[in-house]
């Protein structure tokens, strides 16, 4: 026995070396960085340890912003895409034919490049002195708009923002959700539907039980996704975020150390540390409450 164990470890030995030198060691050191203040990465100086980093990225009004932007998208995207990726499963498992077809179009978005799509959107919704885009258009057939998405209001970017994020995420979670269904033992809806049961309650009281687990990690990746939201902003609004007032906790991160306040490695590690505890307390919320609802087949 103890030969096995030791041949085991053996085969975990590769992942183990590569989650250390690049997962372990690297949270270790911004950990490090974010107690020291003023740190230098030419001199790799700093000039005291202490916690005022952390009290100026939580006092910083671009900070806050990107907070407040980031919980939106989570509280927002996380549970619509979710919903949405669920009917669309159900109403694709009930379809026999050009199924298959089906899934493909659906996951087409999914293998599409996020700033492409992201310029495809911003054309969309984007007035220009030539035009006032297409979504304008349509809106003014029902005597609605002309709606500035990109350069409005904030209401008017943040819903851009999160469409555009839930357009992104759904067709991952289309083809899981889509599997999941597939994998129900089609025994429990055969004793449904000898019972007569209705079709709400089958979905409620079997269809849901037996994906549940399929959904909390739908849920779960699905926050700590959201919480590192970027790229997508980018390609909406372009690089300056916080001109735009529409910038994330990653963008607050990537700022600090490369954008127009780049240079402040510190400040970036400080964010960099919140961020992670914020989804590490969700995660764990999440893992907690899913103990109570989540049915494992065993």
């Amino acid at each position: 026995m103890e030969h096995k164990n030791i041949k085991a470890w053996l085969y975990l030995l590769p992942a183990l070396l590569f989650l250390g030198v690049f997962m372990v060691y690297p949270l270790i050191d911004v950990f490090i960085y974010s107690f020291e203040e003023s740190y230098n990465f030419a001199s790799q100086t700093y000039t005291g340890t202490g916690s005022y980093n952390y009290s100026y990225v939580l006092r910083d009004p671009y900070f806050l912003q990107a907070l407040k932007n980031t919980f939106l998208l989570v509280v927002i995207t996380v549970p619509v895409s979710t919903g949405l990726a669920l009917l669309i499963s159900v109403g694709l498992s009930s379809i026999k034919p050009l199924r298959q077809l089906y899934q493909t179009v659906f996951f087409l978005p999914y293998v599409t490049n996020t700033l492409a799509v992201g310029l495809v959107f911003m054309i969309l919704f984007k007035r220009t002195p030539y035009t006032d885009g297409f979504v304008n258009l349509m809106l003014s057939w029902f005597g609605a708009g002309p709606i500035d998405f990109i350069d409005g209001s904030y209401a008017a970017k943040m819903f851009v923002m999160c469409l555009y994020t839930i357009w992104i995420v759904m067709p991952f979670k289309i083809l899981i959700l889509t599997s999941a269904l597939a994998s129900v033992n089609q025994t429990y809806y055969n004793a449904a539907r000898v019972d007569g049961t209705p079709a709400i309650r089958v979905f409620f009281r079997i269809t849901l039980p037996m994906i549940s687990p399929t959904l909390v990690y739908l849920v779960i990746t699905g926050f700590i996704g959201a919480f590192k939201a970027y790229s997508d902003e980018v390609a909406l609004f372009g690089t300056d975020l916080n001109a735009a007032g529409m910038n994330t906790i990653v963008g607050y991160v990537y700022d600090m150390l490369y954008g127009n306040s780049g240079g402040y490695p510190s400040y970036a590690s400080a964010a960099a540390i919140l961020l992670f505890a914020i989804v590490l307390t969700i995660t764990c919320i999440n893992l907690l409450v899913s103990r109570k609802h989540v049915h494992y087949i065993s």
